[in-house]
C-alpha cells in the first residue's frame, strides 16, 4: 500500500527503453556505455549487463564504488576530476579500470604524483555547451594536457570526451540533430588531428536526446546516454521520446482539496520532484498529472498539471471534473519533469508488478 510519496516504475518500459539504445549502439558500431546516474540501482543495472554491456558511466566515485560493488570493472566518472578525492581514486583504480576526466595540466600534476595504480584519462572537451572542458578549437591547451599526462607513468591518454548538453534546449528532432551533426563534426576535427600521434584516441559523446534520435555517429566510438532508461516530460517536450515511453510516475497522496481555487495539495514537493520545469503552453509545468490505472498508469489529464512545488507540498491545478473525482487519502499520479533528479531524492522503485527495487540513496558521499 502507498502512504508516501513513491516513485513508480513500468519495468517493461524501461526494459524497452533499454533494449532500443543497445540495438541502435550495435547498428551503428558504436560502444554503449551507459550513464548510470539516472538508475541508481543495482538490479537495473544488472538489466543492461543481461544484455551484453559491460562498461558504464558514472557522475561520481561514490557512484562508482556502489557499482564497482556489484561486480562492473569498467567505469568512466563523467564529470572533472576533484583531487581533493584521490584516496578513493586509489582504492577504486586497485579494483577497476577507472577512467577519469581532466582539462587542465593542473589537475594532471596534482593527481600524478599520489597515484598508487594506473588510470586512464579522457580530456573533456566543450564542443557547444559551454558549461565546461576545452574549448575543441584550444589546440594549444589541449596539447598541454596531452603532453602532461605523457610525462607519468601512472597516466593513460585514452581519447576526448564531451556531453552537447546543449540540446536540452531543441524543440523537436531537426533542432536535435543540428546540435548532433555539429557536436560530432567538432569532436570528428579532434580525432583526425590527433590520430597521428595517438592510433586510437577515442571519442566519447554522450546526451540523451541526441542518442535517441541519430542513428549515425560518425566518428564517435561510444555514447553515453543515461534518462533513456526512464524518458520524462523533459525528453517529451524536446522531442527524443514518446508519452509511451515514460517508464516513471511519482504516486502522491492526496493531503488537501480547494475546489474554490481548483487546486489539489499532494504530499510530493521539491524533495521528491526536484524543482525542474517545463514551459507547456504558457504555464510552468512541474509535472503533468495521469490517470491512475492500477498498479500503473494512463494518458494525461487534460489541463491538469503540478503548477507549484515547495518542500513537501506539490499544489496541482485540476479541472472541475477532475477535481470532483478525487477525496483525501487517494493517489493522484505524476509524471516527473526531470526523471533523473526524481529518482536521485528517492530511495528506490516500486514497480508496476508490485516489487521492490533498492537503489543507492546517499548522492552526497
Amino acid at each position: 500500500m502507498i502512504t508516501r510519496p513513491t516513485l513508480l516504475l513500468d519495468k517493461q518500459k524501461c526494459l524497452a527503453n533499454i533494449s532500443t539504445m543497445v540495438n541502435k549502439a550495435k547498428k551503428a558500431g558504436v560502444v554503449l556505455r551507459p550513464h548510470f546516474k539516472t538508475h541508481q540501482s543495482h538490479e537495473i543495472g544488472r538489466w543492461f549487463r543481461e544484455i551484453g554491456i559491460d562498461r558504464i558511466t558514472c557522475s561520481s566515485l561514490s557512484m562508482a564504488n556502489y557499482f564497482a560493488e556489484d561486480g562492473w570493472s569498467d567505469i568512466t566518472i563523467a564529470f572533472p576530476v576533484n583531487v581533493l578525492e584521490i584516496e578513493t581514486i586509489n582504492k577504486l583504480a586497485a579494483k577497476v579500470k577507472l577512467n577519469l576526466l581532466v582539462e587542465t595540466v593542473e589537475a594532471v600534476e596534482l593527481i600524478s604524483g599520489k597515484l598508487t595504480s594506473k588510470i586512464n584519462l579522457f580530456i573533456k572537451i566543450d564542443a557547444g555547451y559551454g558549461r565546461t572542458g576545452i574549448d575543441y578549437m584550444n589546440l594549444k591547451k589541449i596539447d598541454n594536457v596531452i603532453e602532461a599526462i605523457s610525462r607519468h607513468d601512472y597516466l593513460n591518454f585514452s581519447g576526448f570526451l564531451e556531453h552537447a548538453g546543449h540540446s536540452y534546449n531543441a524543440r523537436g528532432q531537426e533542432e536535435i540533430m543540428k546540435v548532433h551533426f555539429e557536436t560530432l563534426e567538432n569532436m570528428a576535427t579532434l580525432k583526425a588531428r590527433y590520430m597521428q600521434a595517438f592510433p586510437e584516441p577515442a571519442i566519447s559523446i554522450g546526451d540523451t536526446p541526441t542518442c535517441s534520435v541519430a542513428e549515425d555517429f560518425g566518428a564517435a566510438d561510444e555514447i553515453r546516454p543515461g534518462n533513456f532508461v526512464f524518458y520524462d516530460l523533459m525528453q517529451e517536450q524536446i522531442g527524443a521520446c514518446d508519452y509511451e515511453q515514460i517508464a516513471v510516475a511519482m504516486a502522491c497522496p492526496v493531503v488537501a482539496l480547494h475546489p474554490e481555487r481548483n487546486e489539489i495539495v499532494v504530499y510530493g514537493g521539491g524533495v521528491h520532484f526536484s524543482k525542474d520545469r517545463i514551459v507547456n503552453n504558457g504555464k510552468t509545468v512541474f509535472g503533468k498529472v495521469v490517470e491512475n490505472n492500477g498498479a500503473g498508469w494512463g494518458d494525461f489529464i487534460e489541463d491538469t498539471y503540478v503548477k507549484s512545488l515547495s518542500q513537501e507540498h506539490g499544489i496541482i491545478k485540476a479541472t472541475d471534473s477532475f477535481l470532483k473525482r478525487k477525496k483525501i487519502g487517494d493517489i493522484v499520479k505524476i509524471l516527473p519533469v526531470h526523471s533523473c533528479m526524481a529518482a536521485d531524492l528517492m530511495d528506490g522503485y516500486l514497480t508496476t508488478d508490485g516489487e521492490w527495487l533498492e537503489k543507492r540513496v546517499n548522492s552526497l558521499s
